[in-house]
């Protein structure tokens, strides 16, 4: 039977839908004021973009920067209003509305991206890239972008990515080498492949929602959590798990989607407006991004935190090998693809 957190989210996305639907002329969202005359007699619109950070984090700046450009570019025809905090739903339901047309736009994690098109499940395999360079080549290459364009089947349509840095491990006893890991009930997001990478590196995976782990480091119910600067310092992790490690296991990119069923009903015109605005504020977001993570660096420092470098890469990666080999049939192109991306 289906359980009433299940019900309940079920029944937001389907009156949400209803709301579309009722609320529309031709196709589009309640926001949608299509065939109402523009500059030159083009239709203008009013969309929403969901997104689950709060108003001054770096990937809603990069929203409010794509909204700006969007407006500028479009003569005013075309404005995107940007709601923050998760006021429009969380992650996984933000997606599934913009696969209806409820919502016109979000920007989420490649992460739960997975669920709705396997091929981003790549983005969860550990030390696959060796630094943010390394990322942007690739998501930037041929393969990155038809990554993007594949969403297309899942009834959402990529328009470009963001950053979000790197994941590395943060713990309330020394962390210095690999070695140290080894028993250390880690926290990780449910899900079968991070469960297996802790495996790997001869920690404990203990899955648990990411608003349990203050109380859970504080107790001892777990000795370490792994996430980016900017999350270690917001959460303020870093007053209980003072030991941090830049092992960067984990590069997981943001992504700017727009609904597949509003994408169809815009001109070729109105498209282009929409794909130039958000290649063009991917820089801005990550230059925010950048200045975030700098921020949050020295303030946890500030705070007493201990940050490592690791000095033994290869031994982490080597740890990690049979899981990337474990999955190297289901993700082999991209895999290739970003393996080549190394030495461009």
């Amino acid at each position: 039977m289906m359980n009433k957190q299940k019900r309940t989210s079920l029944l937001f996305v389907l009156l949400a839908a209803i709301v579309t639907i009722t609320g529309c002329s031709t196709g589009g969202s309640d926001n949608q004021e299509a065939g109402t005359a523009g500059q030159g007699g083009a239709a203008t619109y009013n969309f929403r973009l969901a997104e689950a950070h709060p108003a001054d984090y770096p990937t809603t700046k990069g929203d409010m920067k794509f909204a700006e450009l969007v407006k500028e570019k479009s003569g005013g025809r075309i404005t995107i209003d940007v709601f923050p905090s998760a006021q429009l739903g969380e992650e996984k339901s933000a997606i599934e509305q913009v696969q209806l047309g409820a919502i016109e736009f979000t920007r989420v994690s490649t992460g739960p991206m997975a669920e709705f098109n396997k091929d981003f499940g790549v983005f969860s395999l550990p030390y696959i890239f060796n630094d943010d360079d390394h990322v942007w080549r690739f998501l930037q290459s041929e393969t990155g972008t038809k990554l993007l364009d594949s969403l297309e089947t899942s009834g959402l349509k990529g328009l470009t990515y963001y950053s979000s840095g790197s994941r590395s491990f943060y713990s309330t006893k020394p962390v210095a080498k690999l070695e140290d890991l080894k028993g250390m009930k880690i926290r990780v997001i449910e899900n079968k492949l991070n469960i297996e990478i802790m495996d790997a590196l001869g920690a404990n995976a203990t899955p648990m929602a990411y608003g349990e782990v203050y109380s859970a480091l504080q107790t001892g119910i777990i000795d370490a959590a792994e996430n980016n600067y900017p999350s270690y310092y917001s959460s303020k992790h870093f007053e209980i798990a003072q030991n941090y490690i830049l092992d960067g296991h984990q590069r997981v990119p943001e992504v700017l989607l727009v609904s597949k069923q509003v994408w169809d009903t815009l001109s070729p015109e109105d498209k282009a407006i929409l794909k130039e605005a958000a290649v063009e504020s991917t820089e801005y977001q990550r230059e925010e991004w950048a200045k975030y993570e700098k921020e949050s660096e020295e303030k946890v420092r500030a705070g007493g935190a201990v940050i490592t470098e690791v000095s033994d890469a290869d031994a982490w990666k080597n740890a990690v090998k049979p899981v990337i080999e474990k999955y190297r049939t289901e993700y082999g192109e991209v895999l290739n693809a970003i393996e080549q991306a190394k030495t461009e």
